[in-house]
């Protein structure tokens, strides 16, 4: 986060001057409840239609209806106007997986790319707009700022952009977005902590002053009372199970190897042993990821030759629905000044709070030539990779929650002071119904990865079962040294795509939507 943005979490715009909401007094009351008033209107509208948006696109999208959810999720610009990418970053996201998915690789890859600028704001925003943004945050709640993308969602931008560019055959693009989704990774801790020390010190820097509103949220966010509330109703961030560092483990494992079958010296397989190195090693029951890594090696270090490996074929199968924001609301103690003496006192918040969706059940069969079926092993799930970001991003969603906690318990001292009963009801009524947590997310992530890698079948096809051994579909895997087949299911009741991808990127991929209508027989006899 960038020294602008926050700063602007603890000043905003009036009248085109920039204020500072802690020095809020009885000459900014009016101008301060009127645009509370106001922006507590465009919060429950703009609330209203995401969840409207999100229902609609989720109905269409659990049961693989993908041009239903295309129309939900789409937006007008003005004719000759460039594209808001920051405004609407979420149906960016959106629009793009669903046209990789419909095997429309051009436009995934333009809707990712608006998406990326989107992701940019930090470095293009103006102050006049962080400022207001910042306002907006604080005197309403999150969800009227424009919609930052967590760090998982921009890697995982660039893994879908490399797969939708190895799937048209563009495998140069592919190799950039694959370098990219790495380097993201790796940047990711150390943004984390920029982040974080900004925003503390934007927040020390205005809490110099030991009565102004910045003192008061310094001193509660230090409050051992205001820890222990949100430990007993949201829970302890440190207890949160995490990966000891942020990573997206299906993200690096395709990195690997889209590197491993695209190496061009020994350097290139070293990159591809050092990433599904580390996949193994945050998983170290999973024996696909084990023997891939031991490969990686093998081939880097030359003791395992490509002309003695044989054709070899991955399945990458992403199961499910990925985890969805839920608010939870209660009580903190703040500790606010009353004349000069400083007390607790208690007031709502509404946290985000991660919670689990479903999936398809088991795994993935495949069924080659010897009646042999090999079935996928989970290798990551995105529940992890978003509770290791959450909790790193933790301190800055409680930050602002208590900010503007603490200052609608100001407005709504003042206005008790100003214009009595009538005044105190009206504050708490606007504080309540802007109390609200952001809630937005991208909703076309999945419940987590699987993957299993075999020789390539003789017969020159495999046959996908599903969990209870029903006959997905044939997939024909042309001759060539390497096979990427993805594998897509939002949930069981959708049918999964299939995209098979020339892992070196020399020919357009094919897509599949299985089970065909023609194709429901079931092999009860294959468990």
């Amino acid at each position: 986060m960038t020294k602008g943005i926050a700063t602007a979490v603890w000043c905003f715009q009036i009248s085109g001057q920039l204020i500072n909401p802690w020095s809020i007094g009885v000459k900014l009351l009016n101008h301060s409840v009127l645009a509370l008033a106001v922006t507590s209107l465009i919060s429950g509208c703009s609330s209203f239609q995401h969840r409207n948006q999100m229902s609609s696109f989720n109905q269409a999208y659990s049961s693989g209806d993908y041009q239903v959810a295309l129309e939900a999720v789409n937006f007008e610009s003005a004719e000759g106007e460039a594209v808001d990418s920051e405004g609407h970053l979420l149906e960016l996201l959106h629009q793009g997986e669903l046209y990789r998915l419909t095997g429309r690789y051009n436009e995934a890859a333009e809707a990712f790319d608006l998406a990326e600028e989107g992701m940019k704001y930090l470095d293009t925003e103006g102050a006049v707009e962080t400022a207001a943004e910042g306002f907006m945050a604080i005197m309403v709640n999150d969800s009227e700022r424009d919609y930052e993308a967590l760090m998982s969602e921009a890697v995982l931008v660039n893994t879908y952009k490399g797969l939708a560019f190895l799937a048209a055959g563009n495998n140069e693009y592919a190799r950039v977005e694959f370098h990219r989704a790495n380097d993201r990774t790796r940047r990711a801790v150390e943004y984390f902590q920029k982040e974080i020390a900004e925003q503390q010190a934007a927040l020390e820097e205005e809490a110099k002053d030991e009565e102004s509103s910045a003192s008061m949220v310094s001193n509660s966010l230090d409050n051992e009372a205001l820890h222990a509330a949100i430990a007993d109703n949201y829970g302890e961030p440190s207890s949160w199970s995490v990966f000891p560092e942020f990573i997206v483990p299906a993200s690096t494992y395709l990195h690997g190897l889209y590197f491993l079958a695209n190496a061009t010296s020994s350097g290139d397989f070293e990159n591809a042993a050092t990433s599904l190195k580390r996949v193994s090693e945050m998983n170290a029951d999973s024996m696909v990821l084990k023997a891939d890594a031991e490969l990686a090696d093998g081939l880097a270090s030359g003791s395992q030759s490509l002309a003695e490996l044989g054709p070899q074929v991955w399945v990458v199968y992403e199961n499910g629905l990925g985890p969805v924001l839920e608010e939870s609301r209660f009580d903190i103690p703040l500790l606010l000044f009353h004349g000069n003496q400083q007390a607790p006192a208690y007031f709502g918040i509404a946290l985000p709070k991660y919670a689990e969706r479903s999936a398809v059940p088991g795994s993935l069969g495949i069924a080659v030539d010897s009646s042999e079926v090999v079935k996928t092993e989970q290798i990551a799930d995105m529940g992890t990779v978003i509770r290791t970001e959450m909790k790193e991003r933790f301190p800055g969603v409680l930050a602002r929650a208590v900010a503007s906690a603490v200052i609608k318990a100001v407005m709504q001292n003042e206005a008790s002071e100003q214009f009595g009963l009538v005044g105190q009801l009206g504050a708490a009524a606007l504080t309540m119904a802007t109390t609200q947590a952001d809630l937005r997310g991208w909703q076309a992530m999945p419940d987590h990865w699987q993957a299993a890698r075999l020789n390539r079948p003789e017969s020159g096809s495999l046959t996908l079962l599903d969990h209870q051994g029903g006959v997905l579909g044939t997939v024909d895997i042309p001759e060539r040294p390497f096979t990427l087949v993805y594998v897509k299911r939002p949930t069981a009741l959708s049918p999964a795509t299939v995209i098979t991808m020339d892992l070196r990127g020399e020919s357009e991929a094919t897509i599949a939507r299985l089970p065909k209508a023609t194709e429901s027989t079931q092999v009860s006899s294959i468990q």
